[in-house]
């Protein structure tokens, strides 16, 4: 490197890259790490503000989601599944338990297991969530189009099958 050159590890002047602005734009095309952390912040955020007033957290919604679709599960199931730790799942069904959205019953085919299943109160708990998702996923991603959207979801999907 000769004195005139300027050193990749130095930032070339902000007249040369025309200022600071659009720094993240070029990072999170280099570094999609990056992006989908700072992504995940994003949509967490407008999640916790949706949410904000409502008596079920995201990971309550998903559980009784699952429960709903796929019937009486073992909380390991749910956690597998749902890709929920298993130490939050436990506090998870705790709170829908004392809630009296679900309870826990013998599992059907494993009688050393115990499953979660939903209660009749479940329902409209269950109906006042997934109301608010298509107000939180315009607001999560509004800058999106609908094609867009699909396609986001197919690629992280494809990211999450494979991990």
């Amino acid at each position: 490197m000769t004195a005139t050159q300027p050193s990749r590890l130095t930032s070339p002047s902000r007249e040369q890259d025309g200022g600071t602005r659009g720094y993240f734009s070029k990072l999170a095309q280099e570094r999609p790490d990056i992006a989908m952390c700072r992504a995940t912040t994003l949509v967490a955020r407008t999640i916790d503000e949706e949410l904000s007033g409502h008596r079920l957290t995201v990971a309550q919604h998903l559980v009784l989601k699952m429960l709903d679709d796929v019937g009486p599960c073992s909380q390991q199931e749910l956690s597998e599944q749902l890709r929920i730790d298993r130490s939050v799942m436990v506090g998870c069904i705790d709170g829908l338990e004392d809630s009296g959205l679900v309870r826990r019953e013998r599992h059907p085919r494993d009688r050393r297991a115990y499953a979660v299943t939903l209660t009749p109160e479940a329902g409209p708990a269950l109906a006042e969530a997934e109301g608010g998702v298509p107000r939180l996923l315009d607001r999560a991603f509004g800058a999106l189009t609908a094609a867009e959207r699909r396609t986001l979801a197919r690629l992280v999907g494809k990211i999450l099958d494979v991990n």
